[in-house]
């Protein structure tokens, strides 16, 4: 087996609950430290805190489904999904010497 899965620090794969507010609630979400990782690179690049960064990520969901209930049990797991689907696009981005993509901010300024 390869050693870059079993050799990776315990931070990585331990989870970590934080406490945030998402559309005015305070809620908490349980991730793994690799994805709370990712989403803090991900708002970093968005030039903007983490909390606000998946508040407008919670809004525009909300927005797009119009189904609360579903996405408050389902975001972390979208998350997750952000998550793998931003660390494939970097990678494509470095494979093919592009620049790094900027997630599409729908923010009314």
């Amino acid at each position: 087996m390869c050693e870059i899965f079993s050799k990776q620090p315990i931070e990585a794969y331990s989870s970590q609950t934080r406490s945030v507010r998402l559309s005015g609630h305070a809620t908490s979400i349980r991730l793994e430290g690799a994805y709370w990782k990712i989403l803090e690179e991900m708002a970093r690049k968005q030039d903007m805190s983490l909390g606000r960064f998946l508040s407008l990520m919670y809004d525009e969901v909300l927005e797009l489904t119009n189904d609360e209930e579903s996405i408050s049990s389902n975001f972390t797991s979208l998350l997750r999904c952000a998550c793998l689907t931003y660390s494939s696009k970097v990678k494509e981005d470095e494979m093919s010497n592009t620049p790094h993509f900027k997630i599409k901010q729908c923010v009314n300024s």
